[in-house]
């Protein structure tokens, strides 16, 4: 893993799950569900929880959908997914913490947006936000949203900022103006009593520039853990290469304690390919790993085959497929370097420097793909059946490899 200096927070348990600058940066979604619907939302939160989402967020807008919080959680112990639920507030959370007591118990986590929890009675309405996290011991997380921000709180920065002999930029006020929010509220929290270490911060914006300024103020005046994230990062490629520009240069400055990748789905899309997206992101940077890493080459005129690319589809399948069971068996194997390479320039260089790699002939080249394992030449593969014998030697790897390690570790 590489090595980057954490900014030194608190740690703040969500459910279990620790989330703070001593504990793994942790993976969370959101349903996209109507919550009251109970078997849809149950659903859905178990195939997030099984792609690898460590807290899931459900939106609580209504009666309905705090009514069937409960049932939910119930309905995951009972399948045997026991992801934390966060609630996700706006505008009535005051009312439906206190109307719906069971709701405010089985959740973990309540997310408020200070921004449009009650304009003008926004004080009486967070504190009785507060006294149900605190009579429930449950932390918060207080979530600033550049299209929600606290209009007040804006208007008294830009009116104070227009007073100055050299104002400085509007979009610095509006980012001082999310920071301010975000501490504020955090403090009037703790005044409340609310616990130090039961506070999550963030400031979401859409633009990953001013997503990076928004958490580099915030992480310097604070210790709180944050959950970083564009607040709609878009559709595609265009929601993931923006999460990944914004997310990764804050993660490598050490910033960041909990993360989601905030894509919009396309109609009838999975929901859990934002949670794909977000462990790659991590694995990528080398601070987490979730899955085998394949490296492939992207081919040239030396490969006029499609046979390789074929080849890297099905072995990266391979190893989705299998992880669920590998992950319990053969601690480490998410770890792994596989390399399927496509002609003789870099093929066995790569294949070398990966744990199992196999260097496929490209046009013209001798038919023969030689394997290597761990930096050695281990076979040379002939004919029509690579593919199955390449995944044997494979399954053969991993059972020696991790079996080993998994053995020691049980002494």
């Amino acid at each position: 893993m590489a090595i980057i200096t954490r900014r030194s927070t608190a740690t703040c348990l969500v459910g279990g799950v620790p989330v703070g600058s001593g504990h793994p940066i942790v993976v969370q979604s959101m349903t996209n569900t109507d919550t009251a619907d109970v078997p849809g939302t149950i659903h859905q939160v178990a195939a997030l929880a099984r792609a690898g989402s460590e807290i899931v967020r459900v939106t609580v807008n209504n009666d309905e959908a705090a009514a069937a919080v409960p049932a939910i959680v119930e309905g995951l112990e009972r399948v045997g997914v026991r992801v934390p639920i966060v609630g996700d507030f706006h505008y009535n959370g005051h009312l439906l913490l206190k109307r719906h007591p069971g709701c405010a118990q089985a959740l973990a986590k309540y997310r408020i947006n200070p921004g449009n929890v009650g304009g003008k009675h926004a004080d009486t309405n967070f504190r009785a936000i507060m006294e149900v996290a605190l009579a429930n011991e449950k932390p918060v997380r207080i979530g600033v949203n550049w299209g929600s921000l606290d209009q007040l709180l804006l208007t008294e920065l830009m009116d104070a900022n227009a007073r100055q002999a050299e104002p400085r930029p509007a979009r610095e006020v509006m980012l001082e103006a999310m920071c301010q929010s975000a501490l504020r509220s955090a403090a009037a929290a703790e005044a409340l009593g609310q616990p130090h270490d039961r506070i999550v911060l963030s400031a979401k914006v859409s633009n990953v520039q001013d997503l990076v300024d928004a958490y580099r103020l915030l992480a310097g005046r604070c210790d709180y853990p944050l959950h970083l994230g564009l607040t709609e990062a878009g559709l595609g490629m265009k929601g993931i290469v923006a999460s990944a520009a914004g997310l990764s240069l804050l993660l490598q400055e050490g910033i960041g304690d909990t993360i989601r990748v905030s894509l919009t789905p396309a109609p009838g899309g999975d929901r859990s390919e934002e949670v794909l997206v977000a462990q790659q992101i991590l694995q990528s940077l080398d601070i987490r790993s979730f899955t085998p890493q394949v490296t492939s080459c992207p081919g040239c005129g030396r490969t006029t085959s499609t046979f390789f690319q074929k080849m890297a589809q099905d072995i990266q399948a391979h190893l989705r497929e299998k992880m669920p069971v590998w992950r319990e068996e053969f601690p480490g194997v998410e770890e792994m370097k596989v390399a399927v390479m496509g002609c003789v320039v870099n093929g066995p260089g790569e294949s070398k420097h990966a744990n199992i790699g196999i260097s496929l002939p490209g046009t013209f080249e001798e038919p023969k793909a030689p394997v290597y394992v761990d930096g050695r030449l281990h076979v040379t593969l002939k004919g029509e059946g690579i593919v199955p014998e390449f995944l044997e030697i494979l399954e053969q790897y991993v059972a020696t490899r991790y079996g080993r390690v998994a053995e020691i570790a049980g002494r």
